[in-house]
């Protein structure tokens, strides 16, 4: 299944409205897997999947352990470097999260 750049720019958008784990989690499938012809993005999946494990998210962290069997060394280093800058970032928006869930 492949996922358009409108699909992306609207699960970005909804994570900017208040990240929720389900959201960071679907950006993770939508650069694991085709798209616009583009290929799979692992370096951008990990993150997703990543930050989505983070917030509690079990099918996340299967999938990141799965992608991180098909990445090299450096790039799981990226992938792990832009998911602390997006995370520091971001924070805000994950407290927000955490605060509704409670």
């Amino acid at each position: 299944m492949a996922f358009t750049e409108v699909e992306v720019k609207e699960a970005e958008a909804a994570i900017v409205a208040g990240a929720k784990a389900e959201d960071l989690f679907r950006l993770g499938l939508m650069y694991s897997t085709e798209l616009e012809d583009r290929g799979v993005d692992f370096i951008e999946a990990h993150k997703w999947f990543n930050l989505a494990a983070l917030m509690g998210s079990s099918p996340a962290k299967a999938y990141r352990d799965e992608i991180k069997a098909e990445m090299s060394d450096e790039d799981l280093t990226v992938a792990q470097r832009v998911a602390r800058g997006w995370l520091a970032e971001n924070r805000d928006l994950i407290e927000a999260d955490k605060k509704e869930a409670a």
